[in-house]
């Protein structure tokens, strides 16, 4: 079984920075994957960026070269960077571990910006 946690989300200005951690139960050797979404009041859940353990990331057009996503570190633990957060960015955002035990989500966290 894979469980997986998000945290840091929180209410920023536009402009503003957050750092979103996403920690999953189990190593994440190859070739488990970590994926960020989000998904807006009334969006669909898009993907925003993958890193692989010992694959690069990718991003979202919509994230390039505004959102970060960390390697996996010792902790099992990815980050997700947030950068010149914009209005358009609030979301819920999602993580989602895929191993070779499972595929886990986490119950989500919110980030929203004021404009």
């Amino acid at each position: 079984q894979v469980n997986v946690v998000e945290s840091g989300g929180g209410l920023v200005q536009a402009g503003g920075s957050l750092r979103l951690s996403c920690q999953v139960s189990r190593r994440l050797g190859s070739p488990s994957t970590v994926t960020w979404y989000r998904q807006g009041r009334t969006k669909e859940r898009e993907m925003v960026a993958m890193v692989g353990a010992t694959s690069p990331a990718t991003y979202s057009e919509s994230a390039k070269g505004r959102f970060t996503i960390s390697g996996v570190n010792a902790r099992n633990t990815v980050y997700l960077q947030l950068t010149d957060l914009k209005p358009e960015d609030t979301a819920a955002y999602y993580c989602k571990a895929t191993t070779p035990w499972g595929d886990a989500w986490g119950q989500g966290t919110q980030v929203t910006v004021s404009s």
